[in-house]
């Protein structure tokens, strides 16, 4: 855990679980954009840590990197320890997974369980053992939103997927299960569900708003090259788009809040895998 001491924003804490370079990366820097104080968590502290440094830079926010393991219940504990140091967590979002140790499908009779069930710890039990930590707080304030990323491996099973179904189907289920639950409390629970392939962020004029950072920076033509998956299929989508549903699911009134939306991108044909 990077050295840290108590936020001074009015806000409270936006806490990113499952921070990557492209969808994590994107929401942490939105949610620093509008004026929170970020905590980005996942396994890899030296690359979670560059990623804080870069945000806080670009946003002239505070953000902090804290390790996390969501299979461990001791990890989440201790991370969230350090998480509500920082102050009152006004917001979690849930994205973390477990990526496939192979580029292709695995036949369900070569799944190996201890794989099978790392998965489901990361996909369910992890947000589990995360929103028990915060929802306490949100509760006594009568305020905050929990946020799930899911994919459509949430609504269908598919071949050669079962580790990922299964551990995303159970997690759209606990995404149900908080918002019937803690609604009526004030808590906006919802879950995204992300129906495409994410690439890395659409370059932008440096001005009032950021440029992407210089290690997503591309030609244009790159750019163009790259906007569609698999060379010529669907486009991917852009992270910082993906972000901004994020960030409106938060500021939605209390008079019409979402409970679920799917996103995919324009030319999207038929559903695919995660």
């Amino acid at each position: 855990m990077r050295c840290m001491t108590s936020s001074t924003s009015n806000k409270g804490i936006a806490a990113i679980v499952g921070v990557g370079p492209k969808l994590g990366r994107s929401i942490a820097r939105k949610f620093a954009h509008e004026g929170y104080t970020v905590a980005i968590l996942a396994r890899d502290l030296g690359r979670l840590s560059r990623f804080a440094d870069e945000i806080a830079r670009e946003e002239k926010a505070q953000v902090f990197a804290i390790r996390i393991d969501c299979s461990d219940s001791r990890s989440v504990r201790e991370a969230f320890e350090g998480v509500l140091s920082l102050g009152f967590v006004e917001v979690l979002v849930y994205n973390a997974y477990q990526p496939a140790v192979s580029t292709q499908p695995t036949n369900f009779t070569d799944i190996c369980i201890d794989s099978f069930v790392k998965s489901l710890a990361i996909s369910s039990v992890g947000a589990f053992l995360c929103a028990q930590q915060v929802l306490p707080g949100m509760v006594e304030r009568g305020r905050g939103t929990i946020l799930f990323t899911g994919c459509s491996g949430s609504l269908n099973g598919i071949a050669c997927l079962s580790e990922l179904c299964c551990g995303k189907f159970a997690l759209r289920a606990l995404s149900q299960c908080l918002a019937r639950e803690f609604q009526s409390q004030g808590v906006h629970v919802a879950h995204v569900l992300i129906d495409g392939v994410i690439g890395p962020p659409t370059p932008r004029k440096i001005g009032n708003r950021r440029g992407p950072p210089s290690s997503q920076r591309t030609s244009a033509g790159e750019q163009q090259q790259h906007g569609m998956a698999g060379g010529g299929g669907e486009m991917m989508m852009d992270p910082d788009s993906l972000a901004q549903t994020y960030w409106h699911l938060h500021v939605q009134g209390r008079t019409a809040w979402t409970q679920e939306i799917d996103l995919r991108p324009s030319n999207s044909i038929n559903p695919r895998s995660c």
